[in-house]
This record gives C-alpha cells, structure tokens and sequence, in this order.
C-alpha cells in the first residue's frame, strides 16, 4: 500500500537545517526540565503505597484529603479518570512499611461516605530503589544493544548518527513526562524501551535505502540520495508511523489514567522518532563528516578484493594452484 502513487523527491536535507535547530531547542529545554522541576518519583520507584477509591456519588475531594493529612504526612489525592474516583498516594514510611493500609483507610474516612477500595498498591523503600536501579540499567543495556548492532551494520558516521538521534528521541520523550506530570514509574521505563526499538528501526530502514541508493546509483552527490532515499520509503515511514500513533492514541483514550505512563510518553516518542529518522539522523551523518567519494571507492576495493579472492578460490579448486 503507497500513500504516493507517484514519488516525489523531497528537499528533506534543506529542510533537515530547520529540524536541527528545533531539536537543540527541545533538547536544551527537556535539559532544563530535568534539572528544575525534575522527575517525580512514582511509587514503584520512591516506595510507598497508593490506593484507588470509588465513592457512590462524587468524591469529596477536600474531605477525603483533610481526613487523611493527619494519619499520613505528606499523602496526596487527586481525581482519577471520574469524579467518583480518587487517587491517594501515601509516601513511603518506615512505620507503615508492611501494614495493611486497607483497614486505616476504610476506618479513618468512614465519614466521608460509602466507598470502596478497588485497587491497593505498595513497595517498600528497598524494593523501590532496587526497581529503580533495574530501570536505569535496562535503559543502559538497551542503548548499548543498539550502539553494538549498528556499528557492525553501518559506516561509523552513520552508526554514530543513529545513535545520536536515538538519544535525542529518548531525552525529549522523557522531558515530556515532567510537562504532562506524569510519575516515573515502571511504565514509563517500559514506554522508554519501546520508543528506543521503534526509534532505530525506523532509523535503519531510511539508512538501508541510504545505502542502496549509494551502491546503486554512483552518484557522488549525498543530498541527492538522501533526498531520493526518503522519498523513496516515506510512504512506508508514514503508514507505519500513523498505524503505531493510532494504536497508542487508543490505549491513551480508553486506557485512561491506569496505563497514561505508557500511552502518552509512546504518543510523544512516535512523533519525535518518525520526525528524527527523516530530518535528523541524515543530517547528522553529514555534520560527522561522511564522504561519499571515500565510501564509493571503498565498496570498489572490497569488490576488487571478493573477485580476487574467487579468482584464487577458482584456480585453487580447479587444480591450478
């Protein structure tokens, strides 16, 4: 399926100058969001316990927080998904660790009205720093993954070109979590290992048409190729850029507030990675210093070399050697 019946060859490196500046822009403010306000710990990784309340009618907010304030320093509570539904978030304390929260909650907001508990949550401070321990190495492991399997896929300019805009896609998705307020927590962290597989793949197939284009065509004008290269695959980056959008669109809207650590930060990070494969990572290549007259002549050495090696191998199995 084509959403162009007829290619057209777009000026995507004239364009790419634009996109350069826009993701220095976000990268310089997800920097800036990181510092001041930074992450909020979600209590998969702070420790704590979290509890989901559903009242008959709508929740009384104020009440149920000027009950609970008293018990627990610190707790939070906030509408979630209705108004009938509260979330209370009980930050992690050494006192409480091990108790069950359950019977407290039910006793302490009795006057509030008729409710119940649909949903109880909690990780004790060891176990949170250990989640999170284990999130940021699985990050790591990701990236190095990656780096390791386009060093051997691609010229270094283009394998570390890849990895820059993977890094960048990943810094600016999770810049997103701080503007939308959303806890880091374990989704998130499973939001991140996806984007970073949806971002190289779709690096890889504009680098593979880069490369084919390059052998094909002999051409020693890079923009050219690269232009041709993504106006070549644009259909294919669109459609399946749109069908991943859509999907993640409908976990976010229906999903609600239960999966919003997964949906919303993979809504950014599509846009982010599909908008990177196109006008960043090629551009980068470029700013790296890649020569396509270096790598023609290259390609002719290693072709030299396999007819060579034929030759040899002929002669030798033929009884000549």
């Amino acid at each position: 399926m084509e959403i162009f019946k007829q290619v057209r060859v777009f000026d995507f490196v004239k364009y790419s100058n634009y996109g350069l500046w826009v993701s220095l822009i976000l990268l310089a403010g997800a920097v800036f969001l990181f510092i001041k306000p930074g992450f909020t710990l979600g209590i998969d990784f702070a420790g704590g316990s979290s509890a989901q309340l559903r009242y008959e009618s709508k929740a009384p907010i104020e009440q149920v927080r000027a009950l609970l304030e008293p018990a627990f320093k610190g707790v939070q509570v906030s509408e979630f998904d209705s108004a009938e539904e509260l979330l209370v978030k009980i930050p992690n304390n050494a006192e409480l660790e091990g108790r069950n929260l359950a019977p407290m909650l039910e006793s302490i907001l009795a006057p509030s009205g008729e409710f119940e508990i649909r949903k109880m949550d909690s990780v004790g401070a060891k176990v949170g720093e250990e989640l999170k321990e284990k999130g940021i190495v699985s990050l790591l492991l990701a990236f190095i993954a990656m780096m390791v399997y386009v060093s051997f896929r691609y010229e270094w300019r283009f394998a570390l070109a890849g990895i820059l805009a993977l890094i960048h896609d990943v810094i600016i998705t999770a810049a997103s979590i701080v503007v939308f307020a959303i806890d880091l927590n374990l989704e998130v962290i499973a939001a991140l290992l996806t984007l970073i597989g949806y971002s190289i793949n779709d690096t890889i197939i504009i680098f593979d048409r880069i490369r084919e284009k390059m052998l094909n065509d002999k051409t020693n004008d890079i923009t050219l190729v690269i232009n041709e290269a993504i106006s070549h695959t644009l259909s294919r980056t669109l459609l399946t850029s749109l069908t991943v959008f859509f999907v993640v669109l409908t976990l976010y809207v229906f999903g609600g507030s239960i999966i919003v650590g997964f949906s919303l930060p993979m809504l950014v990070g599509v846009i982010v990675g599909t908008c990177s494969s196109m006008f960043l990572a090629p551009k980068l290549a470029i700013l790296l210093g890649f020569n396509i007259e270096k790598y023609h002549a290259k390609e002719l050495e290693k072709q030299r070399r396999a007819k060579e090696r034929a030759k040899i191998r002929q002669q030798y199995e033929g009884g000549r050697v």
